[in-house]
């Protein structure tokens, strides 16, 4: 009973007093060491090879997420005859050259894309229609403006 009164009482004047962790229990450079977590000396070490595979995984996939937006910056540079980012060809570089865009961003961009067709601008249209029956058109309506001309001119 003195035991349990002893560690209850000590636990509350450690945190009023800011008494912080044990020193005893850290390693002498300040690091956790198995004693600290509990753990035996095997455990510890799992666990921290556990955390470095952890920590390797995180910044591979940060680095993945990195190179795929850095590639489509790429292809909206591409799309609308911006000026290239060697950033991002360098980002794209890092990750290996094979990262592809991701999901949801290549379906935004295949829908802008159906949109721009949808909207046929005016060179579409200009590419679509008919060379020679536009030409046929234009020299009847030249024709047709130089008759007019010539009725109501006494000049020419």
């Amino acid at each position: 009973m003195a035991f349990l009164m002893n560690q209850m009482l000590s636990d509350k004047m450690k945190s009023f007093t800011g008494g912080g962790e044990d020193k005893s229990k850290t390693g002498a450079d300040g690091k956790e060491t198995a004693e600290s977590k509990g753990m035996s000396r095997e455990e510890f070490e799992e666990y921290q090879k556990q955390l470095v595979e952890e920590k390797i995984q995180r910044d591979k996939d940060f680095n993945t997420r990195k190179a795929e937006r850095a590639n489509l910056r790429v292809a909206l540079r591409d799309k609308y005859r911006l000026p290239e980012s060697g950033q991002d060809t360098a980002l794209i570089q890092m990750a290996g050259d094979n990262v592809d865009l991701p999901e949801e961003l290549a379906k935004m961009v295949d829908e802008d894309e159906e949109e721009e067709e949808v909207n046929d601008s005016f060179l579409n249209k200009l590419q679509n229609m008919d060379v020679d029956t536009l030409k046929t058109k234009a020299q009847a309506t030249m024709t047709e403006i130089k008759q007019t001309a010539e009725e109501k001119c006494t000049i020419m």
